[in-house]
């Protein structure tokens, strides 16, 4: 059955094309949601996208926020609103900045948070960024206000990784966390899969089939330079980063079957990392490096498994269900992600990896490739709604979702980079 999965990656899709915006809809309510204004910055009327709506986008995504009109007037970064009314209205934060147009071509982004039940003035930042950089900067504000307001860091000017077809021709995409400003990093006429972030967002490992069978490369997202890390005998695929970036773990059927391996990141022999018999694949390292998990049907299905770095100790993880794949680990090692097969439809789970409590998190039936982000808050995975592939996100309780849906067509396989090296 693992083979089955093993080889369903190479169906590919129709997906949406380079111009083709993506539309945000957000459902579902969270338990317990801090409402929070966001007033217009004042200048923003003259930009083609509102710094202060992608704030309000990216808050709610969260499923932290519960947004709420603002007041009357116009507010910036210097007001002081009317905290006492703002109170009685039931608001317990609220943002406001402006966007100015420097002499150098530049915009000068700023904004402050106020903490309205408190009354105290939280702070705020300036930004001066080009064009293009503009969404980036209203990301970063909306981190700013999501870690002053829940402690956590916040994760909204981080990128996403993806795939796309259209026709015969296959893309790898870098876009922002909310699924826009999508730059291609790579075309090919043969299928591109498994891409994923180096620990330092530098560099994606991804698999291309250009060579007429899969093999791995490693690609500079800045410099769009890559180059050949596996090309053995046979299949080479599933790239996973270790935590310090030196090492890749992949699967390899070089000595027949597919089979786990550790490779230098910058290139050399391949080390096996378990002697066996059976079916193991998709490896994935727990974030302090110490463990691989990885998916094997040596019980008969396809189940995640947990094995030292070293290859000692093999131990099965999931036990409900005969059917459980593509796991993802959170940042703080406290989740594990995972695609189970529930009466013939595919769905999302989350385990506890404490207790081993599981949940599900989707009511789809074709999910697939979990990612997480790096702060651990939130997945992002692909699905089929209404019979059309897109891309979704998910608050770890499941209640809070966002579909990232293009235009036209399908996108598949997204990997969340981590946060923004500045």
């Amino acid at each position: 059955m693992i083979k089955h999965f093993f080889f369903s990656i190479l169906s590919f899709f129709v997906c949406l094309p380079a111009s083709a915006q993506f539309r945000i809809e957000v459902s579902g309510v969270g338990l317990t949601q801090v409402p929070v204004v966001i007033a217009p910055f004042r200048g923003q009327e003259a930009l083609p996208q509102k710094i202060s709506e992608i704030i309000k986008a990216d808050l709610e995504r969260s499923g932290q926020f519960r947004v709420i009109a603002p007041p009357g007037g116009v507010f910036d970064e210097s007001s002081r609103p009317e905290l006492s009314s703002m109170r009685q209205a039931g608001t317990d934060a609220f943002a406001s900045g402006s966007v100015t147009r420097l002499a150098d071509g530049r915009f000068d982004v700023r904004f402050r948070l106020w903490d309205v039940v408190k009354g105290q003035d939280l702070g705020g930042q300036s930004f001066a960024v080009t064009a293009p950089n503009l969404r980036l900067a209203a990301h970063r504000v909306a981190d700013d206000i999501y870690e002053k307001l829940t402690g956590d860091k916040g994760a909204f000017s981080t990128s996403i990784a993806y795939v796309t077809k259209t026709g015969q021709r296959y893309q790898l995409w870098v876009a922002d966390a909310d699924g826009e400003n999508a730059q291609s990093a790579l075309a090919s006429p043969e299928p591109i899969i498994s891409p994923a972030w180096s620990p330092d967002g530098n560099q994606l490992a991804y698999v291309s089939f250009e060579s007429r069978k899969p093999v791995v490369y490693v690609h500079n997202v800045s410099t769009g330079k890559r180059r050949l890390i596996a090309n053995f005998k046979g299949s080479n695929s599933a790239p996973a980063w270790s935590p310090d970036g030196r090492t890749l773990a992949l699967t390899l059927s070089r000595d027949g079957g597919s089979q786990l391996f550790l490779l230098p990141s910058a290139g050399g022999e391949p080390r096996r990392l378990i002697q066996s018999d059976s079916i193991d694949t998709e490896p994935v390292f727990s974030p302090n490096g110490q463990h691989i998990y990885f998916v094997s049907d040596r019980g008969g299905t396809p189940q995640i498994y947990r094995v030292t770095a070293t290859g000692q100790g093999v131990e099965r993880i999931t036990f409900n269900g005969s059917y459980n794949i593509s796991p993802a680990i959170s940042q703080d090692g406290r989740w594990l992600a995972y695609i189970s097969r529930v009466g013939g439809a595919f769905k999302l789970h989350l385990m506890n990896l404490a207790d081993g409590a599981v949940s599900v998190i989707s009511d789809a039936a074709a999910d697939e490739s979990p990612s997480f982000a790096p702060n651990g808050k939130m997945l992002v995975y692909a699905t089929q709604l209404q019979g059309r592939e897109a891309l979704m996100t998910s608050t770890l309780d499941g209640k809070v979702k966002a579909r990232l849906s293009g235009q036209q067509g399908d996108i598949r396989e997204p990997h969340w980079g981590p946060f923004f090296k500045q």
